[in-house]
């Protein structure tokens, strides 16, 4: 659903409760510190695909990423159950909520094979770049909305954008 003039991403109401929580701040400080996550561990993992080192950091680097992914889709569900009346999939939302479920599964594949060892090492470390491209996209939607919205706003008060909003 792309945000326009006649369809705002969020209410006057929603917009209040958005600002108002605190989830919105939670989530404001769990988007970078995911990131950051993100670009140690695939730093970690590609180095260990092109050279061999580092494979136990590499693997255990997915784990502490998932769990931080896990954090922040929990909190965000939260966030968008206060400001949009619903957990996922509110309307604002719902195609970045859509794609969200296939990083999870990715990621708790990535889980499942680590903690059985269903899949090689190696293989483990393939299904977290797999993982990691599907987060890469679903960062990029809920940039692109979030920069609509901002721009959005801006527009229709004649000012610069307000407070950060959530990433989930």
């Amino acid at each position: 659903m792309s945000t326009t003039a006649h369809h705002p991403l969020y209410t006057p109401e929603q917009k209040r409760k958005r600002d108002a929580s605190v989830w919105t701040l939670v989530q404001g400080l769990l988007a970078p510190l995911q990131f950051l996550v993100f670009l140690v561990s695939l730093t970690l993992v590609l180095r260990c695909l092109a050279t061999g080192a580092g494979e136990s950091a590499a693997l255990t680097s997915v784990v502490v990423k998932t769990l931080v992914l896990y954090t922040i889709m929990v909190t965000g569900c939260i966030w968008e159950k206060v400001v949009f009346g619903q957990y996922l999939f509110a309307p604002a939302f719902f195609w970045e909520d859509v794609f969200s479920m296939l990083v999870l599964a990715l990621h708790t594949a990535y889980l499942y094979a680590w903690w059985t060892g269903a899949l090689s090492p190696v293989q483990q470390l393939w299904l977290a770049v797999a993982a990691y491209a599907s987060y890469c996209i679903n960062a990029t939607q809920f940039i692109l909305k979030l920069r609509a919205a901002r721009l959005q706003a801006a527009a229709s008060s004649g000012q610069a954008s307000g407070p950060a909003v959530a990433l989930q």
